[in-house]
C-alpha cells in the first residue's frame, strides 16, 4: 500500500504536551488531516468543554497528506505511547492508504535511537462544530506554564462551592504550532 500520510514534527515534545493537556477532557477523538494541517475538535463527555486544536502544516518539517483523512484515536493510549518518546525526539506520523492503523516513529536527534509504534484506528462518530468568530475585550498572551498554574489554582477555587467564582468563563485557544515556546 502507498503512503498517503507522512507528518514529521521536529519539535515532538509539542505533541506530547498537547496530548497530556487534553487527554483528561476527551477520551476518544478524530484527528483530521488536510492540506491546512493536523487538527482535532472534540467535546468532553459532559459537553462543557470544547477542544479545538490545529497544528498547521507549515509547523512540520515534512507534511504530506494526499487526501483529507480522519483518524479516530484513544487519547489516553496515544499519550501513553508518546511518553516513550524523548522530549528532543522527532515524531513522524505515517499512514498507508486504506489501512486501519497509524504508525508513530520516534527518532532521537542524533538518530541513534528509532522506535516505531503502531496504533489501531477507531471508528468514532463525531460532528464538526462551528466555532463562531468572536470579538474579545482582551487577549492575553502568557507562557503555558503560567497558564497551567492559573488553571490549577482556579480548579481548587471551583471545588469550594463559591456562588460567584471570580472567573466564570475561561477560554483558551492555541494556534499555530510555530508560536509555542
Amino acid at each position: 500500500p502507498a503512503k498517503m500520510l507522512e507528518l514529521r514534527l521536529v519539535q515532538g515534545s509539542l505533541l506530547k504536551k498537547v496530548l497530556e493537556a487534553i487527554k483528561e477532557l476527551v477520551t476518544d477523538a478524530n484527528f483530521d488531516c488536510s492540506g491546512t494541517g493536523f487538527s482535532l475538535q472534540a467535546m468532553d463527555s459532559s459537553h462543557v468543554a470544547l477542544v479545538a486544536l490545529l497544528l498547521r502544516s507549515e509547523g512540520f518539517e515534512h507534511y504530506r497528506c494526499d487526501r483529507n483523512l480522519s483518524m479516530g484515536m484513544n487519547l489516553g493510549n496515544m499519550a501513553k505511547m508518546l511518553r516513550c518518546a524523548g522530549n528532543d525526539d522527532i515524531i513522524t506520523i505515517k499512514a498507508d492508504d486504506g489501512s486501519d492503523t497509524v504508525t508513530f516513529m520516534f527518532e532521537s536527534p542524533n538518530q541513534d535511537k528509532i522506535a516505531d509504534f503502531e496504533m489501531k484506528l477507531m471508528d468514532i462518530d463525531s460532528e464538526h462544530l462551528g466555532i463562531p468568530d468572536s470579538e474579545y475585550q482582551a487577549i492575553v498572551r502568557m507562557p503555558s506554564s503560567e497558564f497551567s498554574r492559573i488553571c490549577k489554582d482556579l480548579s481548587s477555587i471551583g471545588d469550594t462551592g463559591m456562588p460567584n467564582p471570580p472567573f466564570p468563563v475561561l477560554f483558551w485557544s492555541a494556534t499555530p504550532v510555530t508560536s509555542v515556546s
